[in-house]
């Protein structure tokens, strides 16, 4: 999911330098929401793996 959000990023710096303002303020706000989506899936599996999963070890 992370290279997906750095991807989207390339694709609206690109854009953006092309003029195209529409595609990139488009692909900037996709690579922002994957971004955070991914933090938020690391941020919940490393509570996870601190808490549940050694107990159950």
């Amino acid at each position: 999911m992370l290279k997906w959000a750095i991807i989207f990023l390339v694709i609206s710096i690109i854009a953006g330098i092309f003029g195209f303002t529409g595609i990139a303020a488009g692909s900037a706000a996709i690579a922002k929401f994957l971004f955070f989506a991914a933090l938020i899936l690391f941020v919940i599996f490393l509570v996870l793996g601190v808490t549940i999963f050694k107990k159950i070890t």
